[in-house]
C-alpha cells in the first residue's frame, strides 16, 4: 500500500460520521477533492498526501505527531501549515478573524511551494462549494457560517489569491479560484487574472547585488537597468502600491526613481519559487552605499548629500488626505514589539515621550539609508518608497541611528554586510549626516539629538531580535543591554524634540 492509499484509509476513519457544512455530504469527499486538485498541479506524493490529511488536526482528535510517525516529517509540516490555532473559551465566530490572520501569516512567509499548492487546492475546493450555494441562496448563504459578514470572507479569499498569484497564476486551479471570487464578489480581480498570464521573466543569475533592504535585494541587471527583487512574501499588489507611492512622491518634488515595469524573477539556487521584481532605468548609477565603499575618504561629502536629501523630504508638507500613513503606527510597533515585551512600564514611558512630540505635516521616507539612494550623474534618486509617511523628523533620524550605529554595536560585521563599508565609516557617516542636517558641529548638540534618536533605535533592535526563530545567549545579552540603555534614556530625557 502506498502513502496516498494509506492516507485515504486513515482520513476516512478519522472523518467518519462527519458532514460538510454546505451540502451535508460526507466530509471525506472534501479532502479527496483537495487531493484531486493537487494532482493537477504536482505528482509529489507528500503534497497530495497532505491534501488528504490537511483537516485531521483541526477537525478530529488526530495529532501532528501521529501524522509525522505514519507519513513522515514533510507531510506533517504541510498539514501544520493548514491547521489553525484553536482558542479555548472563545467561540469560533469570536476568534474567526484572529485565526485567519494568523494562518495567513504562515502563507505569506512560506518559501515552500508545496504549502502554496496545498492552500490553493483547499481554498478552491471550499470556494467551489461556496459559489454553488451562493448561486442558489444568494446572501442567505452567509447564515451558515461562524463569520456572517460576507466582506470578511471576501478579504480572506482575495488575500489568499494575492499571495498565490505569482507562483501559481499559470495553473488551471488558480484561474478557477479567481473566477469563483469574481462570481461572488464581482470585479475583485481584473478578468485577465482568470486567464493565462505570463509575466516577463528575467533572471538575476550572475548579476551583481548592489543593495539590500528589508523588502528585498537590488541588482545591477545591465549597463542601463537595475532590478529590485522583492522577498517572496510580497504580492503583486505590494509592488504596485510601492510604485504608486513613488509616483506620488515624484509629483511632490521628491527625487525618485520610477519603475517602468513589474517582472517575474526566476528562482535560483535553493529557492523554490519565483519572486516579483521592479525594473528601473538607471544608467551608470550606483547606490550611495557603493559609492562610500569605493571611496570612504569622501564620506563627509556623501553625508552632506544625504542630509540635503533629508531636508528635501522633510520640507515637503503633506496631510493624511494625501494618502500617507502616520509614522507613529510603525514606531508604535517597534516600541510594543521591542521594549514592550521586556518591560511594559518602560514602554509606556517611551510612548509618553513620543506622544508628546508636536504634531507635524512633515513627510518622512521611512526607510532612509544609503542602500535606498542611487547616484546618477551626481543626482540622488530614492527607491523603496512604500514607507512614506507623516511624522516628526526625529523618527527618521532614529532610523539612521539604527542602521549606522546600533546594528554594529555587538557585531560590526552586520553593518559591513548590510552597507558594504566598515562600522567605523558607518559611525562617522551618521555623525556627519547629523552635523550637516542640524547645521552645527557643536558636540553637545549632536550628542543630545543622537541620544534622542537612539531611544527608538534600541527598542527596534529588541524587536528585531525577538522576531527571530532562535535567540542565542548573546542575543539575550544584547536585549538586556538595550533595556538598560532605554531605562537610562527615559530617566534622562524630558523630550524627543530638537
Amino acid at each position: 500500500m502506498n502513502k496516498i492509499e494509506e492516507a485515504i484509509i486513515y482520513a476516512t476513519i478519522m472523518h467518519q460520521g462527519k458532514v460538510r457544512k454546505l451540502g451535508g455530504v460526507a466530509y471525506i469527499l472534501h479532502p479527496l477533492e483537495v487531493a484531486q486538485i493537487l494532482a493537477t498541479m504536482t505528482d509529489d506524493q507528500d503534497v497530495i498526501t497532505a491534501g488528504i490529511l490537511h483537516d485531521i488536526v483541526e477537525d478530529t482528535d488526530g495529532t501532528l505527531e501521529e501524522i509525522k510517525k505514519r507519513f513522515g516529517d514533510r507531510v506533517a509540516f504541510l498539514v501544520s501549515s493548514e491547521s489553525e490555532k484553536q482558542y479555548e473559551g472563545e467561540s469560533r465566530s469570536e476568534s474567526w478573524k484572529r485565526r485567519k490572520e494568523e494562518s495567513l501569516k504562515v502563507l505569506k512567509n512560506t518559501d515552500d511551494h508545496g504549502v502554496r499548492m496545498l492552500w490553493l487546492a483547499d481554498k478552491l475546493a471550499n470556494i467551489r462549494s461556496l459559489a454553488g450555494t451562493y448561486s442558489e441562496y444568494g446572501e442567505k448563504t452567509w447564515e451558515n457560517f461562524n463569520q456572517r459578514d460576507p466582506e470578511m470572507h471576501h478579504w480572506y479569499y482575495q488575500t489568499i489569491a494575492e499571495q498565490l498569484e505569482l507562483s501559481l497564476n499559470k495553473t488551471g486551479a488558480f484561474k478557477e479560484f479567481i473566477k469563483h471570487i469574481n462570481f461572488i464578489w464581482p470585479c475583485s480581480f481584473d478578468s485577465d487574472k482568470a486567464r493565462y498570464k505570463k509575466y516577463r521573466e528575467v533572471s538575476v543569475e550572475g548579476c551583481t547585488r548592489i543593495g539590500r533592504g528589508a523588502k528585498g535585494d537590488v541588482y545591477r541587471y545591465d549597463d542601463e537597468l537595475i532590478i529590485k527583487v522583492y522577498n517572496h512574501n510580497n504580492t503583486y499588489r505590494d509592488v504596485e502600491q510601492e510604485i504608486a507611492m513613488a509616483r506620488k512622491a515624484f509629483i511632490l518634488g521628491i527625487p525618485t526613481a520610477i519603475s517602468f515595469g513589474i517582472v517575474s524573477v526566476k528562482a535560483t539556487g535553493d529557492e523554490e519559487a519565483d519572486k516579483y521584481g521592479a525594473m528601473y532605468e538607471l544608467v551608470d548609477a550606483d547606490t550611495l552605499s557603493g559609492c562610500i565603499a569605493r571611496d570612504p575618504g569622501q564620506v563627509d561629502n556623501y553625508a552632506k548629500l544625504m542630509a540635503e536629501l533629508a531636508h528635501t523630504i522633510h520640507s515637503t508638507k503633506v496631510t493624511p488626505e494625501d494618502g500617507f500613513h502616520d509614522a507613529m503606527e510603525r514606531i508604535g510597533e517597534y516600541i510594543e514589539g521591542g521594549i514592550g515585551r521586556e518591560d511594559q512600564a518602560l514602554a509606556d514611558k517611551c510612548m509618553a515621550l513620543l506622544d508628546a512630540l508636536p504634531e507635524t505635516d512633515t513627510l518622512l521616507h521611512g526607510d532612509f539609508h544609503t542602500g535606498n539612494v542611487f547616484l546618477q550623474q551626481g543626482e540622488a534618486l530614492l527607491i523603496d518608497m512604500d514607507r512614506l509617511s507623516i511624522g516628526h523628523p526625529i523618527l527618521e533620524l532614529s532610523d539612521l541611528y539604527y542602521f549606522y550605529v546600533l546594528l554594529g554595536e555587538d557585531d560590526p560585521v552586520v553593518i559591513e554586510r548590510f552597507m558594504g563599508f566598515s562600522y567605523d565609516t558607518a559611525k562617522t557617516f551618521f555623525r556627519d549626516v547629523l552635523k550637516h542636517y542640524l547645521g552645527t558641529e557643536d558636540e553637545k548638540r549632536l550628542s543630545d539629538v543622537a541620544q534622542k534618536a537612539s531611544l527608538i533605535g534600541y527598542s527596534r533592535l529588541i524587536r528585531k531580535i525577538r522576531k527571530q526563530r532562535k535567540v542565542s545567549e548573546a542575543d539575550n545579552m544584547t536585549v538586556r543591554r538595550c533595556v538598560e540603555r532605554i531605562s537610562e534614556l527615559t530617566d534622562k530625557l524630558d523630550s524627543l524634540s530638537f
